[in-house]
């Protein structure tokens, strides 16, 4: 009994699980015919008479995955009737980040068009929450899935020829109504049981207790639980743990005797582009908590274009150190110059096995580990349980089992998902670890490209872009080495180290002018995070710290206009900003200064987090959302009254959520409506593009 099984993926979540779907699906009788979305010359949804099953990431605030913009796009044309999907049975799983606005937007987007087309859902769509774990809802929904499946193929076949399997679905077909995961999963539960040994696979059941690997119970209790070790009850728990992930790729490392390699990083969706930088400067003062630079690059020889509030990509290598330190962990050292040759496994059980895309021919090992493999990803389940058939100790082994099992969940998620662990954190803590290069080539995800918000008008600076970040520096439960740098910032902050200026307006002579280091830049998908088409329109900007940099791009852009168009009607601009210390980390003070001065910027409110108020003066505001409260009155009437716009960049799990709730607020007070009735206000302002995020 076949389905059609279609992923959307950005960094390769959806496309793991729809994998893990259709390994699955053997051993409950069902065949999973597996597409990514894009490949839209392998499937037609407009004569498929099997039941779907899609798996659709979000990324960004909201956006679809590049995979699926051109399918959505052509699922989208109004011309198409009303009933063009009526034939089409359905079930979807989206993932997303409840942080994020949009969440889920991906699926949800997807989801709303199969309905208007007229397709029905044989299975309740599920929204998975990587704030939370996806896991908690990917796990039940795929259990779940089997007997909706099934369910599908008895009302709609009938008994008549249906393999023994579908008695699961016995008491589900009695309903009419599209089944829970819920239910479904107690349903397939009690299918599992009726399944030969043969299909046990799924749920390995573990018995070893802490006495089997000769350790007291009274020794175990005195310890701290870690990611290298686990404490009772886990310790001496019974496990179920996920079936072991079928192999699928074989590798070859070749002598390369000397042939040229393409120091080009690997190909992508949007045109790419070199740029050299031109500028860097450090924004804060040496005794800020975080350290913030602004880059300026050169795009006057390029083609690339942008608007304010435009974000684009940076393409970054991994760190020269961790690479070294992983291929000299793998035993590969004499060997980083090799090329690999990959090929699929002509035994492998795993169904549409196909090579990584991301991983370009005859590359070096080390390119492909610098350039091509994201090896700070946190490891998913399935390469854990991976890593258990390639550990020699037994403590190790069952450490291992312990985190990817159903048991060990809180464990996974406290010791390796929260604490952002990566595949030389666990080869750390597990000494006797050792895979082999194709298990990681199959697990590790393709090396993303970090997002930046344009920071610069190309009317104020032509020619040039600028960007800004914070050094990210981040701890390790595991290692006992300096903090750790982020993957992009880290090293642009070490490829910057020779041309870096002070926050200084002067510039270095001429004769003292450093080589220009040069990057890799691709254009992002357009974004709404734009200024209003009409300059009068008011607008607010709540833009704490780094959060700060599309608004500086506004400001640039609407001095320019401003001098171009002298008797122009411009509306008013406010701005919220907010840093830790008025003295260290006031980003752009000179600038925003000036703007006011100018003009250009009407209201300009700044709180600091960390200073005490002087003297006898009023404590003031603390955040930005802080600041806000203190001008409700404003606010609502720029939102409210004058059709304003309201623009929030920045942290989207705290200051994002703080500004929304005030929001919320603020217009239940000055209209004075129920808090419901201010939030449905505020929905309607999101739909009309008057109240943008860009959060992250």
């Amino acid at each position: 009994m076949r389905f059609l099984l279609l992923y959307a993926t950005q960094r390769g979540q959806a496309k793991a699980i729809a994998e893990e779907i259709s390994e699955k699906a053997v051993a409950y009788g069902f065949s999973a015919d597996l597409h990514c979305i894009s490949e839209s010359h392998k499937y037609d949804l407009k004569t498929e008479t099997a039941p779907l099953v899609v798996v659709v990431s979000t990324t960004g605030d909201g956006d679809l995955p590049d995979t699926a913009r051109k399918f959505v796009k052509a699922i989208q044309d109004k011309t198409l009737p009303g009933d063009f999907f009526a034939h089409l049975w359905y079930g979807l799983l989206g993932l997303g980040d409840s942080e994020y606005t949009y969440f889920c937007n991906g699926g949800k987007i997807i989801d709303k068009r199969f309905q208007e087309l007229g397709a029905q859902r044989f299975y309740d769509t599920g929204h998975a929450d990587d704030c939370v774990g996806l896991e908690l809802v990917v796990e039940p929904w795929i259990n779940g899935l089997w007997a909706a499946l099934a369910k599908h193929f008895l009302l709609s076949k009938g008994k008549e020829g249906m393999n023994g399997t579908l008695t699961m679905a016995s008491n589900a077909s009695r309903r009419t109504d599209p089944v829970t995961p819920e239910l479904l999963h107690i349903e397939s539960q009690v299918g599992l049981l009726r399944l030969d040994d043969s299909r046990r696979k799924d749920a390995e059941v573990l018995e070893q207790s802490a006495v089997d690997r000769g350790q007291s119970n009274t020794l175990v209790a005195d310890f701290e639980p870690s990611l290298a070790r686990s404490i009772p009850p886990l310790s001496q728990a019974s496990l179920n743990i996920p079936a072991l992930p079928p192999e699928y790729l074989q590798v070859h490392l070749e002598e390369s005797f000397g042939q040229e390699e393409s120091q080009a990083p690997v190909t992508s969706v949007d045109p790419i582009f070199h740029v050299p930088i031109s500028k860097a400067v450090q924004l804060t003062m040496n005794d800020a908590i975080k350290t913030t630079l602004l880059i300026e690059l050169d795009i006057s020889k390029t083609d690339f274009s942008y608007q304010p509030g435009d974000a684009f990509n940076v393409i970054c290598p991994n760190s020269d150190s961790e690479v070294q330190h992983l291929l000299q962990r793998l035993q590969l050292t004499d060997r980083r110059e090799h090329c690999v040759i990959l090929n699929i496994k002509a035994d492998t059980k795993k169904k549409g096995a196909t090579l990584p895309q991301h991983i370009p021919e005859k590359c070096s090992l080390q390119f492909l580990l610098t350039w091509c493999l994201e090896i700070r990803a946190v490891p998913k389940k399935a390469f854990l349980r991976a890593l258990v058939d390639h550990t020699g100790d037994g403590a190790e082994k069952r450490r291992l089992q312990e985190l990817c099992s159903r048991q060990g969940a809180a464990d996974y998620n406290r010791f390796v998902r929260d604490s952002r662990a990566c595949l030389s954190d666990l080869l750390l803590a597990f000494p006797s670890c050792q895979p082999p290069l194709s298990l990681l080539l199959e697990h590790l995800p393709k090396l993303q490209p970090r997002p930046y918000s344009c920071a610069s008008s190309s009317l104020f600076h032509p020619g040039k872009l600028h960007f800004i970040f914070n050094i990210v520096e981040f701890g390790s439960d595991t290692t006992a080495v300096a903090l750790r740098k982020g993957v992009c910032t880290g090293w642009l902050a070490t490829l910057v180290e020779s041309v870096l200026q002070p926050n200084t307006h002067a510039s270095r002579a001429d004769g003292e002018k450093a080589l220009a280091p040069e990057i890799s830049i691709s254009p992002r998908a357009t974004n709404f995070f734009h200024l209003p088409n009409d300059p009068s329109v008011p607008i607010i900007m709540v833009g704490p710290g780094t959060g700060i940099a599309p608004f500086i791009g506004f400001l640039q852009h609407r001095e320019k206009l401003q001098e171009h168009h002298p008797d122009g009607h411009f509306g008013a601009m406010w701005l919220f900003f907010g840093c830790r210390h008025k003295d260290r980390d006031y980003l752009f003070r000179e600038e925003l200064r000036h703007f006011l001065k100018c003009g250009i910027l009407t209201h300009l409110k700044v709180s600091f987090s960390r200073d005490a108020p002087v003297g006898e003066e009023e404590a003031p505001a603390k955040y930005v959302q802080d600041s806000i409260q203190r001008h409700s009155k404003q606010v609502a009437r720029v939102l409210l009254q004058e059709n304003g716009h309201v623009y929030v960049c920045g942290d989207a799990k705290n200051m994002a959520k703080d500004v929304n709730d005030v929001l919320v607020e603020i217009i239940s007070k000055e209209v004075g409506v129920e808090k419901l009735e201010a939030m449905k206000t505020l929905a309607t302002l999101k739909e009309e593009k008057r109240y943008l995020q860009d959060i992250w």
